[in-house]
């Protein structure tokens, strides 16, 4: 089978989006995810990173972007009360409205509404993502490997992955205490930023040790997880351990379309190579997993 070029995602990302614009317009009930997957011709797993990737923004993201768009184009016509155009666009109130409009203008509607050339110049602004991707990506080495499944130990994490060291370090501290560090063989990180709203490097993270010998036994500050198993592409990444969400959908975007390969329903992983603490940030590395499959 042909391989998807990055033109024939970014047109399966357009059509998301007319979808998307076209319930907006008409004040519909939005789609539901499976929906958009089959829009896209994606699998619901992965749909939302990929979105994200290829677009620079996420769903949520697109979806207030045209809301506002839409808002500006009735604001823009004669007699439209404001009242209105914040319930035809999707704001259960119109207050709701007002504060997405101030964040997103410094202004509120009726002010903008006077200023034709301003409003005007908002359109243009968001008819595009705020953040698009870029249409040149370097060349991204990547190889894709067999890795066999491999148990790991792991702590879920919330909040912001500039503070995963924090997290790091009571996993350490609860392996030191079941006498395990001398049997560690490896530091894993997995991410689950693939959700509607998930932006990179923040949210949920399970932490991650693997340990050579006998099966290590789990408590109620811990779970077993299952990483690897059929093929995954590699890439090295050498440098800073923050915004390696950032930069693993710079991978997808990148690499993923024309590769010949497809994501399959796991989760990527991480395997950090080196120790923050003995290591200058500027040569840290760590190899991002993703799972793949032929097209």
């Amino acid at each position: 089978m042909k391989a998807n070029t990055r033109e024939d995602y970014l047109h399966r990302i357009d059509r998301v989006v007319a979808v998307l614009q076209s319930a907006v317009e008409q004040g519909g009930e939005l789609p539901e995810l499976v929906q958009l997957a089959e829009v896209a011709h994606l699998s619901p797993f992965h749909f939302h990173r990929i979105y994200r990737a290829l677009s620079g923004e996420t769903v949520g993201q697109t979806v207030a972007r045209l809301r506002l768009l839409r808002a500006l184009q009735l604001l823009a016509g004669a007699g439209e009360r404001i009242t209105d155009t914040a319930l035809a666009v999707g704001y259960e109130t119109p207050q709701a409205f007002a504060r997405a409009f101030r964040q997103a203008f410094d202004a509120t509607p009726s002010e903008l509404r006077g200023q034709r050339e301003r409003l005007h110049e908002a359109m243009q602004r968001l008819r595009l993502p705020a953040t698009p991707v870029q249409a040149s990506e370097p060349v991204l080495k990547v190889e894709v490997v067999s890795v066999e499944p491999f148990r790991v130990v792991a702590a879920r994490y919330v909040g912001d992955h500039r503070a995963l060291d924090q997290a790091y370090g009571r996993l350490f501290e609860w392996a030191a205490g079941h006498a395990l560090l001398e049997r560690m063989a490896g530091i894993y990180g997995v991410p689950h930023d693939g959700m509607p709203d998930s932006v990179p490097d923040e949210g949920a993270f399970d932490c991650a040790l693997a340990f050579a010998g006998n099966e290590v036994a789990i408590d109620a500050h811990t779970f077993a997880l299952q990483l690897g198993g059929g093929l995954w592409a590699r890439w090295r990444h050498i440098g800073s351990y923050d915004r390696l969400g950032v930069l693993t959908d710079r991978l997808i975007a990148g690499w993923l379309p024309g590769s010949g390969y497809r994501l399959r329903d796991e989760l990527p992983f991480r395997h950090f190579l080196d120790d923050p603490e003995d290591t200058p940030e500027a040569v840290l590395r760590a190899d991002i997993y993703l799972p793949v499959a032929p097209v």
